[in-house]
């Protein structure tokens, strides 16, 4: 966000305030020093000027040697009415024995003649040393300066300390003269402070504005346009500095086309993965999740950013996150419920920089539950062909070896091993030739021969054939009887004439088989649209509902040992289904346990005119 920067808080004014902040501070010091030397100067020219010549302290030194004190006195008032200095307030002469002797202060003349009690007069007095000091009268708020030298009267080598001067000078004008001179001062310096102030901001601005323009620069760069260049006003640091900046916004912009480039390609990479993709943080959030894991977890990717892949994969209760960073192995992950079986194959993989940080993980998930489901089915094939080949293999086994015993040479027993033996060969043969007709459906070698065909007379052209089977007696003492209940309407259908046979031989052979004595077979032939419907129904066991889903599956039977002992393969219903879904078709069973089963076999009908035939005719 670029707001806009007060010019009271921009560095243009700190600087120039900074400037004139010390050309002030470093007037006031220079000030302080020039009015305290001015001062001091001032006030030793006052002393002098107010210090007694010396003809007059040497007269009243005589005048105070007098012995006639009062021809002495009037001596004192003489010298000191003569003393003309506009600077001095009044001068007294005190005597040794601190009677004031003289004021010039002509309004208070009642002092003299009376002891004086200043303490300082009475200490000059006993020791005779000059006395200077400032003293504040409150009375008149004024300033003065008192100075008590003692007179000193020399006899002979003999020294005598007669008495001192007290002289009171008034302060307030020298101090006037320094006030104004202090004022004149303070104004210059407040002044000057301003002028820099103002140089100063001029300045300033020639330095703040490349700066600026740097700034402004700099967050166009953030949001993301390089168009812009910083000027270049000299080739001092600022210039150079510049310069980096302009180079920088063209590095960046190369950096941010080439990143935003890989971004593209991977995201492109990402979406187009038929494998689901999730990188995490070093923590294990979620911070990518690609469309095809998304679907794969049925997770909303915007909702899965920042969780733990550990809840996402649902992990946390078998595994942490250290043990994924520490052991990257495959890990199987079955997400299966009661609708729908999904099993998903985890690859982990460390995000690592050169000097070893983790700084994060990555997963990929792989389906495999079409894989798994290949798998169980194929070990599932395996263990079934097994099975159903060993059990006429063995039977075959032990009558062949029988005969080689001996028992071809019985005329009784011999015939009855070798039809057994025939008998096994040909359930063997049957079962090798549905194998290969189920992997030829699988590898798509198996084609159509497709042709129109009435379905009504080959319905009931399938149907006569057991029909004469029937009364025929086929040596089971079963007797079974078949209904027909066909529309009246012929329907022609395009379809492979041999395959859809073999499909209502297979329906009609377990129909026969599970039916009980004197049961009735009832075969439908109808129209829907854009279908006919094929029905068999029988009245025997049928099948229990927990099998329903797995009657079409490869060697499935419902009752074992029943239908290996008819002699059943159990790849009749799976070859029956993939030969109705290569017509496009549908075959699905209802059933009750207990009260038969009915098959249903849909194919794709379209109806033809009658005139068309009168035009093929």
């Amino acid at each position: 966000m670029n707001q806009k920067i007060r010019f009271f808080r921009s560095i243009q004014f700190k600087i120039a305030l900074i400037f004139a902040l010390l050309i002030l501070i470093t007037l006031e010091i220079v000030g302080a020093y020039f009015v305290r030397q001015l001062e001091q100067q001032n006030l030793d020219t006052f002393k002098q000027q107010v210090q007694l010549p010396t003809y007059v302290t040497n007269s009243i030194t005589k005048d105070l040697a007098n012995p006639d004190a009062s021809a002495g006195n009037k001596d004192i008032k003489k010298i000191l009415e003569d003393v003309s200095n506009s600077s001095i307030t009044e001068i007294r002469v005190i005597d040794s024995k601190g009677t004031i002797r003289g004021s010039s202060d002509f309004n208070n003349q009642t002092v003299v003649g009376q002891k004086t009690t200043d303490a300082t007069i009475k200490q000059v007095l006993y020791t005779p040393k000059t006395f200077e000091k400032k003293i504040y009268d409150e009375s008149n708020d004024k300033r003065y300066y008192v100075s008590i030298v003692p007179l000193v009267n020399t006899s002979g080598n003999a020294t005598t300390t007669v008495g001192v001067t007290y002289v009171k000078a008034n302060l307030e004008n020298l101090y006037s003269n320094i006030n104004d001179i202090t004022v004149i001062f303070v104004t210059a310096s407040l002044f000057a402070a301003i002028l820099v102030l103002l140089i100063t901001i001029v300045i300033s601005r020639a330095i703040t504005r490349p700066i600026d323009e740097m700034k402004k620069q700099t967050i166009r760069i953030s949001r993301g346009d390089y168009s812009g260049k910083v000027r270049v006003y000299s080739n001092d640091e600022l210039g150079q500095l510049a310069d980096a900046v302009n180079n920088l916004s063209v590095r960046v912009e190369e950096a941010q086309e080439s990143s935003e480039a890989e971004r593209r390609r991977l995201d492109s990479v990402l979406s187009h993965m038929t494998d689901g993709v999730i990188a995490t943080d070093r923590r294990g959030n979620v911070i990518i999740m690609n469309e095809a894991a998304s679907t794969l977890l049925d997770q909303n990717e915007d909702d899965s950013i920042g969780k733990s892949i550990l809840d996402i994969l649902d992990l946390r209760n078998q595994y942490t996150l250290r043990d994924l960073l520490e052991n990257q192995d495959e890990i199987m992950i079955d997400l299966s419920d009661v609708e729908h079986e999904q099993i998903l194959n985890a690859y982990f993989s460390l995000i690592q920089r050169e000097s070893g940080f983790i700084s994060g993980l990555v997963c990929v998930l792989h389906d495999v539950t079409e894989q798994q489901k290949i798998e169980r089915e194929r070990e599932s094939f395996v263990s079934n062909v097994s099975h159903e080949l060993r059990t006429p293999l063995t039977s075959m086994k032990s009558y062949i070896e029988a005969l080689n015993d001996g028992a071809w040479k019985d005329p009784e027993v011999a015939p009855g091993f070798l039809k057994v033996t025939q008998n096994e060969t040909e359930r063997m043969m049957r079962m090798i030739n549905d194998l290969l007709n189920l992997s030829r459906m699988d590898s798509g070698t198996s084609k159509l021969e497709l042709e129109l065909v009435n379905l009504n007379e080959l319905f009931g052209y399938v149907l006569d054939r057991f029909d004469m089977m029937i009364n025929a007696d086929d040596g089971t003492g079963k007797k079974y009887t078949i209904k027909r209940d066909f529309t009246k309407r012929d329907l022609w259908v395009e379809l492979d004439t041999d395959k859809i046979v073999q499909v209502i031989d297979n329906i009609m052979n377990n129909a026969i088989k599970y039916s009980p004595d004197g049961g009735e077979i009832t075969c439908r032939l109808l129209e829907t649209h854009k279908h006919v419907i094929l029905s068999i129904s029988d009245e025997g066991l049928g099948v229990p509902k927990k099998d329903l889903t797995h009657i079409f599956d490869r060697f499935f039977r419902v009752d074992k040992a029943r239908s290996r002992a008819q002699g059943g393969t159990g790849l009749g219903l799976a070859i029956s289904k993939e030969v109705i879904e290569m017509h496009k078709g549908k075959i699905w069973l209802d059933s009750s346990e207990g009260k038969g089963s009915t098959f249903y076999i849909s194919l794709p009908y379209e109806s033809y005119e009658e005139d068309l035939w009168d035009e093929i005719e």
